[in-house]
């Protein structure tokens, strides 16, 4: 069933303020997302100076853009997380040591697609 409110035009301009009004957040009070950003501006060029074939290039570009998309879960989760308690506690040490393994992979698997693609023959 579905939520009642708006929908239409006016459902999808709500949804895309509020997606830039968390993209604002994110920019202001996460530096690793200000870091990945600024990964992501410079690969940009460089996977479609580098990539041989359209699909080289898109295959690089995303792999990077998903480091900016898992940085934005994880920070999320993080935020939820400290919304809860400032308190230690074990699985709220857990969930944010998750979040940032993602990143991490995210990261490597990145690297990895980079690599593969760049000098492998």
């Amino acid at each position: 069933m579905a939520k009642p409110g708006k929908s239409g035009l006016e459902r999808i301009l709500d949804a895309s303020k509020y997606s830039y009004q968390g993209l604002r957040a994110q920019w202001r009070h996460e530096a690793a997302f200000r870091q990945e950003t600024f990964l992501f501006l410079i690969a940009l060029p460089l996977a479609i100076w580098l990539g041989d074939t359209g699909l080289e290039q898109a295959v690089l570009i995303f792999s990077v853009g998903m480091v900016l998309v898992v940085e934005t879960l994880n920070s999320s989760v993080e935020a939820v997380v400290d919304r809860i308690s400032n308190e230690h506690h074990e699985l709220s040490g857990r969930a944010k040591d998750l979040g940032s393994a993602a990143v991490m992979l995210t990261l490597f698997l990145a690297g990895v697609v980079w690599l593969l693609i760049l000098f492998a023959d």
